[in-house]
């Protein structure tokens, strides 16, 4: 297999954690790859130009990242990140969705951030900033009923919560949500998470 990556997305951390946590690490080959880049071929493996992007052993290309983690989770006999169908299922898609759209609110307010003056929308950053508080405000409400493990959902936090402090140290989201705080310095001791600084 071969994952098309760039080492500060949180979208391919989470993937890269997936790898890890399923046992293939020796089963993917990993692509750098500069999406931003004008000559870049990665819309010939993904049209939307974006990383992650996972081809698979016979060829077919798959994205985005909850696409290629449930893949990788069927390529193996351990315990499932992906639970089965039921109540667990749900609370970790569930989370996994709020960990995906911090992520989007993110990754949507960096890049504002970093265009020219005059061409940058204020609105438009505060717009994501009170999305990202928002929903760090219900996870550290909802934190003390996190299954125990690792999951899918987990993973994608773990992921969402890393790219915070690499991109918005200064928003020191931690002060004010101890328990989420405390989930994610236990949590961040993993192997696939202290593995994949720097994916």
């Amino acid at each position: 297999m071969k994952l098309r990556y760039s080492a500060t997305s949180p979208y391919v951390r989470k993937v890269t954690m997936t790898i890890i946590e399923c046992g293939l690490e020796d089963k993917v080959e990993r692509v750098a790859t500069n999406a931003w880049d004008a000559e870049t071929d990665l819309p010939a493996d993904n049209p939307l130009g974006k990383v992650p992007a996972l081809t698979t052993d016979d060829g077919t290309v798959l994205f985005d990242s909850p696409v290629i983690c449930e893949y990788l989770d069927s390529l193996h006999d351990g315990a499932k990140l992906f639970p089965a169908a039921g109540p667990a299922r749900w609370a970790a898609l569930r989370l996994q969705a709020l960990g995906d759209g911090l992520n989007d609110a993110s990754v949507a307010r960096r890049l504002e951030e970093m265009r020219p003056d005059g061409e940058r929308s204020q609105k438009w950053i505060d717009r994501q900033t009170t999305a990202m508080a928002r929903t760090l405000d219900v996870l550290e409400g909802e934190v003390d009923g996190f299954a125990g493990g690792v999951d899918i959902g987990a993973l994608a936090l773990m992921s969402a919560l890393g790219y915070l402090d690499l991109r918005f140290a200064g928003d020191d989201w931690r002060s004010s949500r101890p328990k989420l705080a405390a989930w994610f310095d236990a949590a961040a001791k993993r192997r696939s998470y202290v593995a994949t600084a720097g994916a």
